[in-house]
This record gives structure tokens, C-alpha cells and sequence, in this order.
């Protein structure tokens, strides 16, 4: 996940602020000098327009050491010495001693220069404790505290938000740890019902066949012969699933062809290795090789189940295309068994496999009535 990086305001509270500065506290200054003596007029308006100027420069050239501060104690000071109204300029100028300061206690020493340098000005011109000194301790006294209780709040704020940033980047790892956790199991899953779909079936067949070939090698020469011909085309499609599991070939080797073909295949190599009945009715089905997939792994788990539990004589098996889905329906007159006891792998891996694709997966059986397999998947027409 990206951060994306939050918008600095700073420079444009700098700018809004200095705007602010000449309007209210310099320019006053400079246009009240016209109605100074003529003896100080130049210096109560050079005075101003040079902490204009000195504020321009550290603007433009900051550097390492806020020296702009001091200085503009300095003029406060020297307006105050040069005519009435320097309390209006330390007000003014009160937001500028915080905003350039680099600690806390920076601006308390530099403001409080400014108001000092005022007082003594305002001494030296004889205006005495009153008037603009009053308000100069008081705006001096106001600022401390309300910059000192904002600063207190953004250090909070910024406490509260490095915190919240710290559970943000934990609650992220906890996410990325559960995600790969819950990859890694989904991996497992569908790599445990691959095995079992594929190779499992395949090596069960191989026992029975291999026990069969060995009952009748002496006695039925061409069945175990047969039998044995089962158990090499079986060991060689086992090693075929295999390598598409390990990714040493593409999975487009499987179920390759049309849907009714490889259904067709696989239900003729069962009932030449079962001997039993097969009854095919097949509708010719155009899917993608997923759906091909599915399909072929519902049936071979449907027939491995007939082979191995259902002692049927009969199987029936119909491929359907429909409006919008597809239906395979696998049926068999065994033993049946009840559906709300059934364990183990493979009716719960075909339910998720057809899930996974938007599908659904119905189970009918009661012991002695046979079962019947019902796969109902998505098509697009």
C-alpha cells in the first residue's frame, strides 16, 4: 500500500501571516510617520520598511540560525523610543516569533526581548508604565500562554498521531501475516484436493487392478494382462497429473478437447477397468479449460466413489447443456449410503471446487437405493 504524502501548509501560513504583519503592523507605522517631527519622521518610517526588508532576506536566505527574531525585537524597540503606537507592532509581530522558532523556549526569550525592548523605549521617550507598555505586557503575557497551550495541543495531536500511525503499520502487518496465512492454507487446500482428484485416484486403482492382475495371472492370463495394460495407462496419467502439479507442464494438458470427449474417455477406461455397465448420454458442452476441469474431476471422483464403496452392477452418467449452466448428473444402483454421515474429502472437495466457480453440488442417496450425483455449473451461451 502506498502513503501518500500529507500537504505542508507551512509556507502558506508563512506567507498569509507576513501579508498579515505588514498590513496591520508596519504599515501603520510607516503611514503614521508623516505626522512625526521632522527630526524622526525618516527614522519612524525607515524603521519599519527595514524589518520589511530584513524579513524579505530570511525569508529568502533562512539559513541555520533564526537571527530574524532578534532583530525584529530590536525595531520594536527602537519604535517604541521613536513615537507612540509601538504596542500595536509587538502584537502584530507576536505570531512571526513562533512561527520561525525552532524550540519552545526560542520564542518565549526573543518575544519577550521584544516586549522588554518596547518598555525600554517607551521609558527612554518618557511614556512611562502606561498606555502602550500596559498593553504590550499584557499581549506579551496572552501570547505566551495561548502559543504555549497550542503547542501543547499539536504535541499531543502529533503523539496521538505517531501512536495511531504505529497501530496502522501493526494492524497492516497482522493484515499482510493473516493474508499469507490464509494464502498459504487456500494453497494447501486446493493442492490437497488436486492430489486426492488426481494422483490418490489414480495410485487406488493401480492396487485394485495390480490386486486383480495377481489373483488371475495364473488363471485369466488375458484379464491380467488386461489389467495390467490398466495399471500402466493409469501410472502414466498419474505421472502426467503430476508434473502439471509441479509445474513441470502446463495445465492445458489436462481435460484438452471438448467436455463430451474427455467424458467419454474416462468413463470407457472405467468400465474397462470396473467391467461394469456404463450409460453415457452426453450432450456436446463447449467450455473453458476450468469448466473442463471441473467437470472432469466431478466425474472421476463420482466413479472412484462407485469403485470403491458402492458395489454397483450400473452406472449412468448424462452431461446436459442448458440455458445458462451446465448439468452433470452420475448415478449407480449400489448400496447407498446417508448423506448426513458421510466423511471425507471428496464430496466436500467437489462442493468447494463448483462453489469456487459460481456452481453447486447435490448429493441423493439412502442406504440400498443407489446415490445419485448432481453438478450444476455456470456456462456462459
Amino acid at each position: 500500500m502506498t502513503n501518500v504524502p500529507l500537504p505542508d501548509d507551512r509556507p502558506r501560513v508563512l506567507r498569509w501571516n507576513a501579508v498579515l504583519w505588514v498590513l496591520v503592523g508596519l504599515a501603520p507605522e510607516a503611514v503614521a510617520s508623516h505626522d512625526d517631527v521632522p527630526g524622526t519622521r525618516g527614522w519612524s518610517f525607515g524603521v519599519p520598511v527595514a524589518l520589511g526588508v530584513a524579513y524579505a532576506l530570511f525569508h529568502r536566505f533562512p539559513g541555520r540560525v533564526a537571527w530574524f527574531p532578534w532583530v525584529l525585537a530590536v525595531g520594536i524597540g527602537a519604535v517604541a523610543y521613536l513615537r507612540d503606537g509601538a504596542a500595536t507592532l509587538f502584537i502584530a509581530s507576536l505570531p512571526l516569533f513562533w512561527l520561525h522558532a525552532r524550540t519552545v523556549r526560542e520564542p518565549i526569550r526573543t518575544s519577550g526581548l521584544a516586549a522588554l525592548a518596547a518598555l525600554v523605549g517607551d521609558g527612554l521617550r518618557g511614556g512611562g508604565l502606561q498606555g502602550n507598555a500596559i498593553v504590550t505586557l499584557v499581549g506579551f503575557a496572552a501570547g505566551t500562554v495561548l502559543a504555549l497551550t497550542v503547542q501543547r495541543m499539536l504535541d499531543r495531536a502529533d503523539r496521538r498521531a505517531e501512536r495511531l500511525g504505529e497501530e496502522l503499520a501493526d494492524a497492516r502487518s497482522a493484515l499482510a501475516e493473516a493474508l499469507r496465512k490464509e494464502g498459504a492454507a487456500a494453497e494447501r487446500e486446493r493442492m490437497a484436493r488436486d492430489i486426492h482428484d488426481t494422483l490418490a485416484q489414480g495410485f487406488a486403482s493401480i492396487v485394485v487392478l495390480a490386486e486383480a492382475a495377481r489373483s488371475g495371472v495364473r488363471v485369466a492370463p488375458d484379464d491380467a494382462s488386461r489389467q495390467l495394460t490398466s495399471i500402466e495407462r493409469i501410472a502414466r496419467d498419474n505421472l502426467s497429473e503430476a508434473r502439471v502439479l509441479v509445474g513441470a507442464s502446463p495445465s492445458e494438458t489436462i481435460a484438452s478437447g471438448s467436455v463430451t470427449g474427455t467424458l467419454r474417455r474416462t468413463l470407457d477406461r472405467f468400465a474397462e477397468d470396473t467391467g461394469l455397465a456404463v450409460h453415457a448420454e452426453l450432450d456436446e458442452v463447449d467450455g473453458d479449460q476450468t469448466t473442463r476441469i471441473a467437470l472432469l474431476r466431478c466425474t472421476q471422483e463420482s466413479l472412484a466413489n462407485v469403485r470403491k464403496h458402492a458395489g454397483a452392477s450400473t452406472v449412468g452418467v448424462v452431461l446436459t447443456r442448458c440455458p445458462g449452466h451446465v448439468e452433470l448428473e452420475v448415478t449407480d444402483d449400489g448400496r447407498g449410503f446417508s448423506v448426513e454421515d458421510a466423511q471425507g474429502f471428496g464430496l466436500a472437495g467437489m462442493r468447494r471446487r463448483l462453489a469456487e466457480l459460481g456452481g453447486g453440488l447435490t448429493v441423493t442417496s439412502s442406504l440400498g437405493d443407489g446415490t445419485r450425483i448432481l453438478a450444476v455449473l455456470p456456462l456462459e451461451d
